[in-house]
């Protein structure tokens, strides 16, 4: 198995993986091109780390009994035939394992969730509604796969959209979120487009209207576990 390709680590994060004190490896490579991606340096997947796998294990063995966890992010990890790997080394140094994923390789998620303490899961729109958004064709139907198989798995997960108005309309959202309602998810996360530095530089502000946030206050009504994530 291949050695992760890692872009960078974030030492100590609250918010990426709930209850947890963790860190963050991010993993290089993406086959998903969304318009408001805001690190698109991350993105080539033939584009070698920039951090060797051992100086993370070295980091995380000086943490040992001060980081609960590891979270494991990117772009995609699932491109990546060492994260199987990885995160078994991590878990025999006694730290429990979150995964962010837009659920663009079932197959792989299959092989590492059973492994995984926690999954935040990018829905990035309805199937039918998938291409606009991610500029890949079937992105949609593998990101449902992955949704499905997540809710099969009994591992602890929240799914989240990424919402930018030239991508999503609110009717689409309210659409996607109703859906998400209906086959059962609790735990739910908007996230307001960051408003700089995007993949596709043409799409502008993300304007935060009065339409917007009636339907943000719509569907938090829907959801157990709410939360909204501005830019």
């Amino acid at each position: 198995m291949g050695e992760l390709a890692i872009a960078g680590l974030t030492p100590l994060t609250t918010i990426d993986f709930p209850d947890h004190l963790a860190c963050v490896v991010f993993c290089q490579g993406c086959p998903l091109r969304c318009g408001y991606c805001h690190n698109p340096d991350l993105l080539d997947c033939r584009k070698a780390g920039q951090l060797p796998w051992q100086a993370v294990k070295d980091f995380l063995l000086r943490r040992q009994g001060l980081l609960d966890g590891v979270v494991f992010s990117g772009g995609e990890p699932t491109v990546q035939n060492g994260l199987y790997q990885a995160i078994d080394e991590v878990s025999a140094l006694g730290f429990r394992v979150a995964l962010h994923s837009a659920g663009t390789h079932p197959r792989q998620l299959a092989t590492v969730l059973g492994k995984l303490d926690w999954v935040g899961l990018d829905v990035k729109a309805l199937p039918e509604d998938s291409l606009k958004v991610t500029g890949v064709a079937r992105s949609g139907v593998k990101n449902w796969q992955s949704l499905e198989m997540v809710q099969h798995s009994g591992v602890a997960f929240e799914c989240r959209t990424t919402v930018h108005p030239a991508l999503l309309t609110a009717h689409q959202l309210r659409t996607l979120a109703g859906r998400l309602r209906d086959q059962g998810v609790r735990r739910y996360a908007l996230q307001w487009v960051r408003g700089t530095r995007m993949l596709d530089s043409s799409l502008g502000l993300a304007m935060l209207s009065e339409e917007w946030l009636e339907t943000i206050q719509e569907i938090q009504s829907w959801f157990p576990q709410f939360e909204f994530r501005r830019g």
